[in-house]
């Protein structure tokens, strides 16, 4: 973490050298040698790792949702940024954080919050994450980091195996994946990925005969990233499901759905199937419904953002029997696999689907010469090719961390442990006159 012990400033005059470049030759002390200062970091890091501890300690104390009103946060901090640097603007600055910021905040690693989705958090995902940002590599490339490339492709094979998906998803066995931030990124580069293999196939001036497939108990995310790919917003299919069918995908309705599509000559392109659907936990029929969108060609996406984790225990394998037929595949390890925010993982079995969409052009700046001398790359990945962003995290480190740490069989004992407190709960009577 240390930085160079000074910063160079010229000291003017002399002839522009180096095509135009400025003469840098006289040191000088300034602000940015301290901007990475190892001692500094080492209190101040101190102070942060003590502030969260003490948080994790009474976060039950605290208000799960807090009962503030809209400009609160405003009317507490100043309307003008600091012109300098404060006297022990650090330790100033956290006491804010407890006294101004926290109050206002929705505590989700508290015990009693019960909202929206699990999330998971661990002190090894957590220091993971801090890891990470302290470090602070931009792996778009292979050459751009190394490690962190080949690292994230160890970590996506040991997970993809830690929750039984089949081996040609996993790159040992010519798939792959890739860590992103959420399911609506995962979502939108599959999508893409189909939109442009088939438009290759039947031309792109046929775009707007394009039509995509999900359950009205899907996330919202994914009409709205079929809208950002360019899909009209009423060739979005939302399917009716039913109580009887526990509001899971029918493969019945799908096929009628798909073929009035191709009678009226528009063109079946993505089908989103979920595992854990955010409304009601619904499980889609994965098999069934690869077997209908086969002949009509159609890309199938698995969303297991929500109960994807549970697959890492053998017992709950069967949710996803089929998906050896499916294109692509998403969960969040944030949700309950003790990763830290934010964690989607991804896989294909098609890599190059993907890169042929999401690929850069003219990236002579990027290309990475040692991979051009082995002229088929040598197995060299860059992931800025998989996904929307260039820049991108080291995401990898924290996930390789949780799983060194727990092992397969602690995230499988923590996902074990919930499902037998939802079993305790669901079979538990409540006394009369208790408040639940």
């Amino acid at each position: 973490m240390a930085p160079p012990s000074h910063c160079h400033a010229t000291n003017g005059g002399g002839a522009p050298q180096n095509n135009g470049a400025i003469a840098v030759d006289t040191p000088v002390m300034t602000e940015c040698a301290r901007l990475l200062d190892a001692d500094e970091f080492r209190r101040h890091g101190h102070l942060v790792v003590d502030f969260i501890a003490d948080y994790y300690a009474g976060l039950g104390e605290y208000p799960v949702h807090p009962t503030v009103s809209p400009g609160f946060l405003r009317h507490h901090l100043t309307a003008e940024p600091p012109s300098r640097r404060e006297p022990d603007a650090f330790a100033a600055a956290l006491h804010d954080v407890r006294d101004v910021i926290l109050p206002g905040l929705t505590h989700w690693q508290s015990p009693r919050h019960f909202a929206h989705f699990p999330a998971s958090s661990s002190t090894v995902g957590a220091l993971g994450e801090a890891l990470a940002a302290g470090i602070n590599v931009v792996p778009f490339t292979w050459a751009a980091s190394p490690s962190a490339t080949e690292l994230e492709m160890v970590v996506v094979d040991w997970l993809g195996k830690a929750l039984h998906l089949p081996e040609k998803m996993l790159f040992s066995g010519g798939g792959g994946g890739t860590i992103l931030g959420t399911t609506c990124e995962a979502i939108l580069c599959a999508l893409v990925a189909a939109r442009d293999r088939k438009l290759a196939e039947i031309g792109e001036e046929r775009i707007g005969d394009l039509v995509v497939y999900c359950s009205d108990q899907t996330h919202f995310a994914f009409c709205k990233a079929a809208r950002i790919a360019g899909i009209r917003r009423d060739h979005c299919r939302e399917i009716p499901t039913y109580r009887d069918d526990t509001f899971a995908l029918s493969p019945t309705e799908l096929h009628a759905a798909m073929q009035a599509d191709v009678d009226a000559d528009l063109v079946p392109l993505f089908l989103c199937a979920t595992i854990g659907t955010t409304k009601t936990t619904a499980v889609d029929p994965v098999g069934e419904l690869c077997a209908v969108a086969a002949p009509y060609g159609a890309w199938v996406h698995v969303d297991a953002a929500y109960a994807g984790s549970a697959l890492v225990c053998p017992e709950f394998r069967g949710v996803i029997a089929g998906v050896e037929a499916a294109d692509s595949f998403s969960m969040n390890a944030h949700k309950w696999l003790l990763a830290n925010n934010d964690c989607c993982v991804m896989w294909v079995r098609t890599p190059l689907a993907l890169v042929a969409a999401l690929g850069t052009e003219q990236e002579y700046i990027l290309k990475d010469a040692a991979a051009e001398a082995q002229g088929d790359g040598g197995g060299v990945v860059d992931y800025k090719d998989w996904g929307m962003t260039l820049t991108r995290r080291f995401r990898a480190l924290k996930v390789w961390l949780v799983l060194r740490c727990y092992g397969v069989e602690g995230l499988r004992e923590h996902v074990r442990s919930h499902v037998r407190m939802a079993a305790a709960f669901e079979w538990s009577e409540p006394t009369r006159g208790s408040r639940w």
